[in-house]
């Protein structure tokens, strides 16, 4: 087994599908950020989502003791929305779904540590007063301790699969309820589930989001589509140093022209596995070495059909509700890889 797959075997990549702008002329020049995602911090009994302490305080100690320039994420959306440099191996450190963890592990280990931290909070299980979750008296604290409190939906559907009318229901509902709970709207959003599709990118600009996150390993840089930014996903499995250090050293792979031109897959009505077609920009070199995998782990085989323009499909159908193609090429730095990915939603 490869590397790349020991250290990234199903963190799938989600990259735009969508109109964006245009490629540098060189990418190898292009800067991006490593964003950090957790869910629960010392939750032992959820291995899935959970990353145990002693695991977090690794990482912690990583990014304290490492060549990384840890930043806010609200700083690194506008270094990119401004196409501004980033510092080397900038990082951001975020939590979905504001687990009560979030409050009483992951924070207080931040804080200490100087490292600043976004939360992205499901409003229905906080109003609710759902076990396990936060209180909103909690959210306001951190809030006025320096957290970035971003929006994560309401009841923290897959959007895609709600529908128009429901899925923008649901968007509303969170957005009102930050306004009355924190007195001002987020304009940073993260995906449930790291799902999306066309109608519901376009959904999430209307609502008033200025940028969104997925759920895919990649590097976030400035010509990525600000709709669906990666973030590299920490769990107890893929939780281990050596792999926080992969992705803390990870590089854009930038690309264009990707089809299909949407990520929904629907079983019975559209091409699956589809056909995976993107160009690679200028620059790049050791395309030649582009090894790619779905989210179980089966090898893909890149067929060069134009310049710098490459085709693959899976080697089976893709199932239900997500799956992912990953590619990583080596770059000219020692120990550093470029990183592309797709996750498909797929809907019965």
């Amino acid at each position: 087994m490869s590397r790349f797959r020991r250290l990234f075997p199903v963190a799938g990549l989600v990259f735009g599908l969508l109109a964006g702008p245009a490629l540098a002329q060189d990418a190898r020049s292009l800067s991006g950020a490593s964003i950090l995602m957790y869910h629960r911090f010392g939750e032992n009994t959820v291995p899935s989502t959970n990353i145990r302490l002693e695991q977090f305080d690794a990482h912690i100690a990583e990014l304290k003791s490492g060549p990384y320039h840890v930043m806010s994420l609200p700083e690194i959306v506008a270094k990119l929305k401004s196409g501004e440099k980033l510092p080397d191996r900038a990082v951001a450190i975020t939590a979905d779904d504001a687990y009560i963890s979030a409050f009483t592990e992951g924070w207080p280990r931040l804080k200490k540590a100087g490292i600043p931290f976004t939360l992205f909070v499901a409003t229905e299980p906080v109003t609710s007063k759902l076990k396990g979750y936060l209180t909103w008296d909690q959210i306001r604290q951190m809030k006025a301790e320096g957290v970035t409190i971003g929006a994560h939906s309401h009841r923290h559907p897959s959007l895609p699969a709600l529908g128009p009318d429901k899925a923008r229901e649901d968007l509303e509902t969170s957005m009102a309820l930050f306004e009355k709970e924190l007195g001002e709207k987020p304009s940073l959003f993260a995906w449930p589930f790291g799902e999306w599709d066309a109608h519901t990118l376009k959904l999430v600009k209307q609502i008033g989001y200025s940028v969104a996150f997925g759920q895919h390993s990649g590097v976030a840089h400035s010509q990525h589509d600000m709709f669906w930014l990666p973030r590299f996903p920490m769990n107890e499995h893929f939780g281990s140093v050596e792999r926080v250090r992969q992705a803390l050293n990870s590089l854009p792979l930038p690309v264009t022209d990707v089809e299909p031109a949407d990520v929904l897959v629907k079983l019975g009505q559209t091409q699956n596995p589809p056909i995976l077609r993107f160009t690679v920009a200028p620059g790049i070199e050791r395309l030649n070495q582009m090894v790619c995998y779905t989210g179980e782990g089966k090898q893909l085989t890149p067929k060069l059909i134009g310049e710098r323009r490459y085709e693959m499909h899976a080697p089976d159908a893709l199932k239900p509700p997500r799956d992912r193609i990953s590619c990583s090429v080596p770059s000219s730095q020692q120990s550093r890889f470029r990183w592309f990915g797709i996750q498909f939603t797929v809907m019965k």
